[in-house]
């Protein structure tokens, strides 16, 4: 377990440095998946030797990265809430992880969105004392049977242990460890599920899934998802953050304004270029082999969604 902490070195440092931190169990190789196999089962399988790395943020939030999609962790005299759960296979690094930065029991637990990178350990948080908050339609795919067709993979309804028991329909704001909290609720984006956290006092944002950092992200269409949405998303984290708010992402290193602006200018170019393209009656193959994300694909497309894999999600909705 690693500790990195930034309360006494420039912001810009601090995001270079955590640069170096992405999310490893997540972030694998295309390559390495055999032509039948879900990402799903690879990423659970790789989460159970991941590294939990501790980030120290502003006053009392830490991000744990390495397992999923990035944790963060208030902690206070109410007790750890988390901000997302991480996959199951990672229980023992997490568990050592949140006794690390301090000892105060879990109490709470806010899902950003349904997918099982966030919400796997729902239910071993839950049987730890966390009591789960979630936008109705994550609730909603967790209590059935959900098939993401992007990923190949069906998931079994979730046990009861691990479904959000207080939900929210758009908007919610808590107090907790003298913090404030702001839910928000995107509308159909990269699900239809996806929620903002935003602390307040300390100025930190989390994304979810809405933002990926430095990688081209995943829109899950069988779940409610789509690009327009994805840039409205993009859009509305631009808007709300200013220069100096500190920026978690589901994935790749917490980051800030700059880099919100660059990832919304990316879908957008992206997306004019597939439309353009649609509307001279191109197909997917032929889009495809255009290269719409050409100047992209050196930073963007280097783990789990390359060019190709994008322009196809990009064509769905356009």
């Amino acid at each position: 377990m690693n500790i990195h902490q930034n309360s006494r070195i420039p912001r810009r440092q601090f995001i270079a440095l955590t640069g170096l931190a992405a999310s490893a169990a997540w972030l694998i190789p295309r390559q390495l998946f055999a032509d039948d196999a879900s990402p799903v089962t690879v990423i659970r399988n790789a989460a159970a030797t991941a590294k939990i790395t501790i980030i120290k943020l502003r006053e009392n939030i830490s991000v744990l990265d390495g397992s999923g999609g990035n944790i963060a962790v208030l902690t206070g005299p109410d007790g750890k809430l988390l901000v997302d759960a991480g996959i199951t296979a990672s229980r023992a690094g997490i568990t050592e992880a949140l006794a690390g930065i301090s000892s105060e029991p879990v109490s709470h637990l806010i899902n950003t969105h349904w997918h099982f990178d966030h919400t796997d350990g729902n239910e071993w948080l839950h049987s730890a004392g966390a009591e789960i908050i979630a936008h109705e339609n994550t609730r909603k795919h967790l209590s059935a049977s959900t098939r993401v067709q992007g990923w190949n993979f069906t998931f079994p309804p979730s046990p009861t242990g691990a479904l959000p028991t207080d939900v929210l329909k758009n908007g919610r704001t808590l107090q907790f460890n003298k913090m404030t909290l702001t839910l928000n609720y995107y509308g159909p984006s990269h699900t239809d599920s996806d929620i903002s956290v935003h602390f307040a006092e300390a100025d930190v944002l989390h994304t979810g899934d809405t933002w990926w950092n430095g990688y081209f992200p995943f829109i899950d269409y069988s779940t409610g998802g789509n690009i327009e949405g994805t840039i409205r998303a993009a859009e509305a984290n631009v808007a709300r953050v200013s220069d100096k708010t500190i920026i978690i992402p589901g994935h790749g290193p917490v980051g800030g304004k700059s880099q919100l602006i660059e990832f919304r200018d990316m879908l957008v170019n992206i997306r004019d270029q597939v439309v353009a393209l649609k509307k001279q009656g191109r197909t997917l193959d032929e889009v495809i082999a255009a290269k719409p994300t050409a100047a992209y694909d050196a930073k963007w497309g280097r783990f789990v969604i390359n060019g190709s894999t994008f322009t196809s999600l990009v064509y769905a909705g356009v």
